[in-house]
This record gives structure tokens, C-alpha cells and sequence, in this order.
């Protein structure tokens, strides 16, 4: 039987010490996945991705699934999704495509193919100066200060101008700083989900009250999101931008600027959590596409 690997992490496979607080999440994708893929005869096996290669042996196909913490091991990450694409497994999404969507710089490519990027100024270290400078320049009172390579809004600040940090203040990592766009706390963040290049479905996700982090660990609510002509042609554009042969997945997170157009926050193309409640149809969907890959 065709067997697939569902790389998962620590603290979401099954049996963990210690899981976290969104592994709903993990177990919904599971849930959607395994009996599509079972109705067409492909086996499925969910295993941490820092398992020995041993535990691969049969795999024909892996996909990225709940890796959660693949940002605090970047290299041991990519060593393993080389080592098993050596083994002729073939890998979804590719570790070329990994290895450019890992750092978030690559907006600078998109907004050079002529896609429409939240404003953003990249910085190796972000003292309260480099603070002050994003607020001067987005003429804003707030910015968010994200890792370069992050997930999960995992260390990220939000930073005031009338609360400053004080003089001894370092974000320590590689950063980019945006501004805090309102249409968080109005209309919310939305996400595009496609597969195999084909749009499936969209959500809307909104902060809980007092936050402005989306992400179910924060709070966050989702709901379906009909989007109009014009907000999915803007999304289909980010996904047609990315300069590598059709992902099989691929999860586009973007924001209402003012004058009413969307404009990418990130697309998230190694892991993100594609919401099969809001799409329904997602598991079919996806096992269907991964049959074409094996």
C-alpha cells in the first residue's frame, strides 16, 4: 500500500509528553486526511519529524503537517527533509520551496513580481531607536515586531509609541517590523486556502477581545469567509507569484490596507493549518492531489 507521512512535531504527535494548546488543530487535519486517503488505498503515518529515518522506511510521499517548531531548528529541519527526499520521498511542499518561504524576506519577491505586501522594514537587531524609526516611517502609534523566521506569532511584540520599551530594549533576531493595521480589530485577518493551485476555501480570523494575535492559542476565532471577485483574484495572485512549480498547499493570510484592497501579510506554504472545518471538502481535496504526486 502507497503510505504517507504527516510530519508532525513533539508536541502534537500522539502520546506527547506535553502537547499544545492548539493540537485540535492537528487532530481535525488527521481527521479530514486519513479516511480520504484510506478511500484511496494510501496508508497514512503521523510521526515527529525529528524521528529517525528508520521510521520513514515505505513512505513514498511526506507532507509538512503540524512541524510546529521547525523555526527553533531550522537546520536539523531542513537536514531531515533532505535526507528524505534522498531517499526518493517525494516532499510537499519541496525544501527548495521550504528553504524559500522559511525566511520571511521572501515578501520582497513577491512585492517584486507586483504583488501588494503590508509595508515593512527588515532589520538584523531592533533596538527602541529602530521602533521609533518604523513608527516615523509608517506614520502609525503602534508596529508589530515579527522574527524573520517565526511561526505561530511566537515571540513577535507589539510595541506603542506611547509605551515604549525603554533604552535597553533588543529584539535580538533577524526582524521586520509592520505597522498595526486596524482592520485587525475590524474586519480580521483573512486566509486563502489552495490546493494544487486551485482555490478551496477562506476564512475570516479575529483576535479575542484585549489581543491582537489571531491564532487559536491567543483566543482567536475563525468563521467562513465568502470572498468577492476582485479579494480572491488578489489572493490567487500571491499564490501564482510564488516562483517554484505549483505547491500542493498553500495557505495566503492577508489584510484590508485603507483605501480597500488586500494586501499579503504571509504566505505560509511549510505548515500552516489549512482550517478542514471551515473547508469541508479538504480532505478530498488534498488526497486527490497528493494521488497525482505519487
Amino acid at each position: 500500500m502507497t503510505k504517507i507521512a504527516f510530519l508532525a512535531c513533539s508536541s502534537t504527535v500522539s502520546g506527547a509528553g506535553k502537547r499544545r494548546g492548539d493540537l485540535f488543530e492537528h487532530d481535525l487535519m488527521i481527521a479530514a486526511l486519513e479516511p480520504a486517503l484510506a478511500k484511496r488505498g494510501l496508508d497514512l503515518l503521523v510521526a515527529d519529524w525529528a524521528s529517525p529515518l528508520e521510521t520513514f522506511e515505505g513512505v513514498d510521499l511526506a507532507l509538512l503537517g503540524t512541524s510546529w517548531n521547525y523555526q527553533d531548528q531550522t537546520k536539523a529541519f531542513l537536514a531531515k527533509i533532505d535526507a528524505l527526499a534522498d531517499r526518493g520521498i517525494a516532499i510537499c511542499n519541496p525544501p527548495d520551496l521550504v528553504r524559500w518561504n522559511m525566511t520571511k524576506t521572501y515578501l520582497r519577491a513577491l512585492e517584486e513580481a507586483g504583488v501588494r505586501v503590508i509595508p515593512t522594514l527588515w532589520r538584523e537587531i531592533v533596538t527602541e531607536k529602530g521602533v521609533l524609526e518604523a513608527l516615523d516611517v509608517f506614520e502609525c502609534d503602534r508596529v508589530v515586531v515579527k522574527r524573520q523566521v517565526g511561526a505561530g506569532a511566537e515571540g513577535q511584540e507589539l510595541v506603542a509609541r506611547r509605551g515604549l520599551p525603554g533604552p535597553d530594549w533588543v529584539f535580538d533576531q533577524p526582524a521586520m517590523l509592520q505597522p498595526y493595521l486596524s482592520a485587525i480589530a475590524t474586519e480580521g485577518e483573512l486566509s486563502f486556502v489552495f490546493i494544487d493551485g486551485v482555490f478551496s476555501h477562506a476564512l475570516v480570523k479575529r483576535a479575542a477581545d484585549g489581543d491582537y494575535r489571531i491564532q487559536s492559542l491567543y483566543g482567536g476565532r475563525e468563521e467562513v469567509y465568502e470572498p468577492s471577485a476582485d479579494d480572491l483574484a488578489s489572493a490567487q495572485k500571491v499564490c501564482d507569484a510564488v516562483p517554484f512549480s505549483t505547491p500542493l498547499y498553500a495557505r495566503i493570510d492577508m489584510l484590508r490596507m485603507d483605501d480597500g484592497a488586500l494586501a499579503v501579510m504571509e504566505a505560509e506554504l511549510i505548515e500552516p493549518y489549512l482550517y478542514p472545518v471551515q473547508g469541508p471538502q479538504l480532505g478530498e481535496l488534498l488526497a486527490e492531489a497528493i494521488v497525482k504526486r505519487v
